[in-house]
């Protein structure tokens, strides 16, 4: 893409809401004020996370995931046929009730302030995906654009919930492919209309590679799913899902996202393992990019990707969305060089491991500190521009 420079920094998708948003979107939730109304008040901070973004020097922005709840419940407003339901309200369905609270609890994972998109008939698009919030945010920036949707199979692993989905969805199959026309539709559209980048946010797959198969639901960025297929066969249902939706699509930069969990601050409850298993599935995705978080020992060491050096672009995580500790430039440049005995320099872009605010409710850092955050990755791709140009 000509118009970014070597080494150029972007963002996984979410930032910080304010508070004044967050109250806009609990009232909206509980229909005191309508869609429109609520857009308005989003507009504003739309305009705010892209003034911390420009200002820090990113060289791709996003529109900070401001509209959304989370990064994925939101497809609830878009959406027919779907009801946001918190975990709570999710308990009533769980086969195991004292198992599935014993495990919200030891993953801090909020059963009250994080929603789940549930199916609840048969769904059909009732606006588009993200479109919307491109079209805003390109009227705002002269920079290109990364646009973020859920992925199909987090999609159709969360949404699809026994007991209430498969009355109008006999199998969770049956959804995902109502779900891969409308994304595949949503892609082709934003393609269309300028993004430059859609990024595809799959972060269940480390769930399927890291956990055993459990009989009972599990908790995985808010994601309720029954890991009941053997794991082999899941992430190449996975894999056949993403390619479904951006198979033949060029045009515009496309790339998958997973991360190991973004909805604690303690790294000790969110998953861990390198990226071996992942990696034949993630070779076999038809998008250019793995954004790939890297600046956490949880997710191994970098020669993992060794079998398969250069074999896409890499989203280069290089600092922790969840910590205080700002990274220097220094350390994030010696992050960068040890990348690039796997990837040439065109390869290599650079981003957070994950989002700033992945749930509205529960953000994972400070726009004070993510800006800094942000600012430190920009210092480190000038030196390393002047050294590789």
């Amino acid at each position: 893409m000509s118009q970014l420079p070597l080494f150029p920094v972007t963002v996984v998708g979410s930032w910080p809401r304010p508070e004044w948003l967050l109250d806009a979107l609990r009232r909206r939730q509980a229909q005191e004020i309508s869609f429109a109304e609520f857009q308005e008040v989003a507009d504003r901070a739309v305009l705010e996370a892209l003034r911390y973004q420009e200002e820090a020097g990113v060289d791709m922005v996003s529109d900070g995931e401001q509209r959304r709840d989370n990064f994925y419940s939101f497809v609830t407003e878009k959406l027919d046929g779907v009801r946001l339901m918190t975990l709570a309200e999710m308990l009533d369905y769980v086969e195991d009730k004292a198992y599935f609270d014993q495990l919200l609890r030891q993953l801090d994972a909020p059963s009250y302030s994080i929603r789940n998109p549930t199916v609840t008939e048969r769904i059909r698009p009732r606006l588009s995906l993200a479109l919307d919030e491109f079209e805003f945010l390109r009227r705002h920036t002269r920079k290109p654009i990364k646009v973020t949707l859920p992925g199909p199979y987090l999609l159709t692993r969360s949404m699809w919930v026994k007991g209430i989905s498969d009355k109008v969805y006999p199998a969770a199959d049956d959804l995902a492919n109502d779900l891969v026309s409308i994304l595949r539709d949503e892609v082709i559209r934003l393609r269309d209309a300028g993004a430059a980048f859609v990024q595809l946010d799959e972060p269940i797959l480390t769930e399927v590679a890291f956990r055993p198969p459990m009989s009972v639901r599990t908790f995985m960025c808010a994601a309720i799913a029954v890991s009941e297929g053997d794991p082999q066969q899941e992430l190449l249902k996975a894999t056949q899902l993403v390619n479904q939706v951006v198979g033949g699509i060029d045009g515009v930069r496309l790339g998958v996202h997973v991360c190991r969990g973004n909805w604690s601050r303690k790294e000790e409850v969110l998953l861990t393992g390198d990226y071996e298993p992942l990696l034949p599935y993630l070779v076999a995705m038809r998008v250019q990019q793995w954004v790939l978080e890297f600046s956490t020992p949880r997710a191994g060491e970098m020669d993992a990707l060794g079998a398969y050096s250069r074999a896409k672009e890499i989203g280069l995580g290089v600092v922790n969305p969840r910590s205080d500790v700002v990274e220097s430039p220094e350390t994030i440049a010696r992050r960068i060089r040890e990348a690039l005995g796997y990837f040439d320099p065109g390869q290599i872009f650079l981003n957070p491991d994950c989002g700033f605010g992945t749930f509205a409710e529960r953000p994972a850092n400070t726009p004070e500190i993510a800006s800094r955050k942000l600012k430190a990755i920009c210092e480190a791709a000038a030196a390393l521009r002047k050294e590789y140009s």
